[in-house]
């Protein structure tokens, strides 16, 4: 049986969450987990081998195992400490959520520390090795990406999203969810307001923004309750949703709207969804098996996202009738051969 390493110190916790989910099947590799205090609190664990780590330790904990593949779940942060370790262990791969910053230059990483939260950005230059990002990357043996349509060059698919088996709920009014934080930064909200405010329907439907709101956006959302248009309804949550509250709204939605912002930043480097980076959408419509309405303009032949029309209502109540077969193609035995199948590929190396 093949041994992995698979590393979470920094930010993904629900990719952390997926590997686990999806490897705890497998009867080829065995995998230990090095996550911080942070992720751990945020995963639910089922008899993993799960290891508390950070940035000064993970190293001499690696020392005392010999895995065949070691997996990085983000570079965001602890640049030095992943840049050693890239150049200490061979056979390594790190996954990519942001492939422009990760080919960022040295002069480039400069001029971005002065255009954001100058503090941390400048701790990221002095104790953590913000220098060394493109090194890390590059001296990787292996870059990995989660979206197969972001497959080029260097970049490999890793397959970690299957269906869940949910039994198909039927509701008996139009049932619209809106996953992810509620913020304007990467999501159009102000959009999804103007439209639901200026709905006209016959039947009623029900709008769930599910993910914490807060500031502009939560005075909006607020505004918006008090008057919404007629057999219209609104749910959305101040606090951070619970893991219980998501899976039972996700397993009720009909359709989800997902109003995301192609462009984006990350540490002041333009990213683009569907491009340079992916949507955490994209796991969702696939591991809840919902249709997915996406911006006009972004990229995808997948055929359960599908771009938004004009006259929305309508296609949200059309796609409720739709059903894509998400069990033919994601199912979790198939998504399990396909990712043992990457790993072995990645250790044969």
């Amino acid at each position: 049986m093949k041994k992995i390493a698979y590393i979470e110190i920094d930010t993904h916790a629900e990719i952390a969450q997926a590997f686990i989910n999806i490897m705890k099947h497998s009867s080829d590799f065995n995998v230990d987990y090095y996550f911080s205090k942070k992720i751990k609190d945020l995963v639910e664990e089922d008899g993993e081998q799960v290891f508390l780590s950070d940035s000064s330790m993970l190293l001499e904990q690696l020392k005392l195992k010999k895995y065949d593949l070691i997996i990085i779940g983000t570079v965001h942060r602890y640049f030095n400490t992943f840049h050693a370790l890239v150049q200490k262990y061979n056979n390594t791969a790190v996954i990519v959520h942001n492939m422009n910053f990760s080919v960022a230059s040295k002069g480039t990483l400069m001029k971005s520390i002065f255009k954001g939260d100058i503090i941390y950005r400048l701790k990221l230059w002095w104790k953590e090795g913000l220098f060394y990002t493109s090194k890390a990357y590059r001296n990787a043996r292996n870059l990995m990406v989660l979206d197969e349509e972001l497959v080029s060059g260097r970049y490999k698919f890793l397959p970690l999203f299957y269906s869940e088996n949910f039994e198909r709920q039927e509701n008996d009014h139009l049932t619209v969810v809106i996953p992810g934080g509620v913020s304007q930064k990467r999501r159009d909200y102000h959009h999804v307001f103007k439209t639901i405010q200026n709905l006209k329907t016959q039947e009623k439907c029900e709008f769930i923004f599910l993910g914490k709101a807060k500031d502009d956006e939560l005075k909006q959302l607020v505004n918006l309750s008090h008057r919404l248009p007629e057999n219209v309804t609104i749910q959305y949550f101040s606090d951070r949703v619970s893991h219980t509250d998501f899976e039972k709204w996700m397993q009720k939605a009909d359709v989800l709207w997902c109003p995301i912002r192609q462009k984006a930043e990350f540490f002041s480097r333009k990213e683009t969804y569907g491009v340079t980076k992916m949507t955490g959408n994209l796991g969702d419509a696939i591991k809840y098996g919902k249709i997915a309405v996406f911006p006009k303009d972004y990229p995808s032949k997948l055929e359960f996202i599908v771009p938004e029309e004009e006259n929305i209502l309508e296609q949200f109540k059309t796609l409720k009738r739709d059903h894509f077969d998400f069990q033919k193609s994601y199912n979790k035995a198939t998504v399990l051969h396909e990712l043992e199948d990457v790993l072995s590929g990645l250790i044969s190396i």
